[in-house]
């Protein structure tokens, strides 16, 4: 299951909010976090790189 790059949430794939970036589609639990993603989208790749790995 997908996980929403602003706040985390994992979210199913059938969720409205989706956006394509840099050929990659990212799924968000609201409006809000997509929008915040919008923003500055580089800011949170680089947040969700920086987090470490968990099995």
């Amino acid at each position: 299951m997908p996980k929403d790059p602003v706040c985390g949430m994992n979210v199913p794939e059938t969720v409205p909010y989706k956006l394509t970036y840099k050929g990659v589609t990212y799924y968000f639990c609201c409006e809000d976090c997509l929008e915040e993603f919008k923003s500055d989208p580089e800011y949170y790749l680089s947040r969700m790189q920086k987090e470490p790995h968990k099995h």
